[in-house]
């Protein structure tokens, strides 16, 4: 696809469109808009806008549909898969002026929001009057719920509430040419031809923008208890989660770590928790509810698992501080990881009793080629998240040979039932190994819904395909 260039007569119609304020142009301002969170990767686009409302975004990407102008959407820039890199250049629409919980209501236990919204800052407001919004991605302090719908994004309490394709209505969304629509209806069933919402979720900006969001919202558990199960194998640990489930309990979360990222955070991040010798893995688990007796009851049945799965030992957070510093042992590990190492960051998932056999292989496959990885993930979702460390491997190793282990990890997941990833998106960094999961056939009909919406191809190009 030939694009085109921004010239000084489009630049000025886009500050016509949002201002001069919200219109950045110099190369040093858009340094800021030029990666995400994945690895170290820079592209520059040539202007940023920043629209808030709607009829903004709807005139700009008209002026970039009519030019053959490339345009990214971008949220907060968290994201984890190149899916906000703007690789053509062209216009980045940075979504964060867009950043209005519109109306909580607590009648249809619903809510309207902008898509620059932080994903925290809108669980809160829901929390406020006694309601959940469960997707809580790791970043959720940082990250837009936009940038979640985009990339179908999760977190640990998914396993028992369902991810954010249950939570999402109806979205609001400017189109390629300009054109505004809605996807779908503000009800619990819908039955009434193809179901668009559920398309631009996980879309990653390919399709269009959105630019509101209604959520349904269910009450707020009142009561959580929170544990803390060590183990003397990453396999025996990864085994355990599935009997859990088979034993008839849901937990509110699940999450899996192993010792080398507990170990990472103690040192980099100076969480005071012991380390027992014997030991290479934990589970964290959460129960959640409204009746204590339900919640203790889940809890022995759960630790009746652990003990026929060898666990070493059980840790119970008795009071709220306990329970928050646990939980920052895991919310942190990725971020400590980033943080202190030359990193690359893979999202794989699996059924839920494949783990043993998924967390084995990878080590396997670092062995062979030298990286180290630190593993840990959303385990009742079957989602292990795969930090490959570039350790003591050289520089042509880390560029040349890994991609072959990653592709390896890839094959893995999907022989064990599984597919590229689970929450994080394709984006940029793993659009080559779609291949590996998907028939030419299957792309086709991708590349093909693509064509309907964006027949230019001025959405977020470059990414999924």
């Amino acid at each position: 696809m030939p694009y085109q260039q921004i010239t000084l007569e489009i630049l000025a119609a886009f500050k016509a469109i949002v201002g001069d304020a919200n219109v950045i142009a110099n190369h040093d301002d858009l340094e800021r808009y030029s990666h995400d969170e994945t690895e170290d990767l820079r592209y520059y686009p040539e202007v940023v806008t920043k629209p808030n409302m709607p009829q903004q975004v709807a005139e700009l990407l008209k002026l970039c549909n009519i030019n053959s102008i490339p345009v990214t959407p971008r949220g907060a820039g968290t994201g984890l898969s190149g899916g906000a890199l703007p690789i053509m250049g062209g216009l980045v629409i940075s979504m964060e002026r867009f950043n209005q919980i519109i109306n909580i209501d607590e009648a249809n236990l619903q809510a309207t929001v902008e898509p620059g919204v932080v994903t925290e800052t809108f669980m809160n407001a829901v929390a406020e009057k006694g309601l959940l919004y469960p997707v809580d991605p790791a970043s959720k302090g940082s990250c837009f719920i936009g940038g979640n719908v985009s990339h179908g994004s999760g977190g640990p309490r998914v396993v028992k509430y369902g991810t954010i394709r249950e939570y999402v209505l109806n979205l609001e969304v400017v189109l390629p040419n300009g054109e505004i629509i809605w996807t779908g209806a503000n009800t619990l069933k819908y039955a009434s031809g193809y179901n668009l919402t559920q398309l631009f979720i996980g879309s990653e900006g390919t399709l269009g923008i959105v630019t509101k969001i209604v959520t349904k919202l269910i009450p707020a558990p009142t009561i959580d208890a929170l544990l803390m199960a060590s183990f003397a194998t990453n396999e025996t640990a990864c085994a355990a989660v599935s009997a859990i489930f088979r034993a008839g309990i849901i937990p509110s979360a699940l999450e899996f770590m192993e010792r080398r990222g507990v170990e990472w955070v103690i040192e980099h991040d100076g969480i005071n928790f012991t380390l027992q010798n014997g030991i290479e893995a934990f589970l964290l688990i959460e129960v959640d509810g409204t009746n204590q007796d339900v919640i203790f009851d889940a809890c022995e049945k759960i630790n009746a698992v652990l003990e026929a799965y060898n666990c070493k030992d059980v840790l119970f957070a008795d009071t709220a501080a306990q329970k928050d510093e646990l939980w920052k042992l895991r919310r942190i590990m990725g971020v400590s990881v980033k943080s202190n190492s030359v990193y690359k960051e893979e999202d794989t998932v699996v059924p839920r009793a494949a783990l043993p056999q998924l967390i084995k292989g990878i080590k396997e496959i670092g062995l062979k080629y030298g990286f180290e990885s630190v593993c840990y993930g959303h385990a009742g979702d079957g989602n292990l998240h795969v930090n490959i460390i570039k350790g003591e491997m050289s520089d042509a190793d880390w560029h040349h040979k890994l991609k072959d282990g990653i592709r390896e990890i890839f094959e893995l997941t999907i022989k064990l039932g599984g597919t590229l990833s689970g929450e994080h998106g394709i984006g940029l960094v793993q659009k080559e190994f779609m291949p590996l999961k998907y028939s030419e056939l299957h792309l086709n009909l991708m590349r093909g819904i693509k064509a309907v919406f964006d027949p230019n191809g001025i959405m977020n190009p470059g990414k999924i395909f």
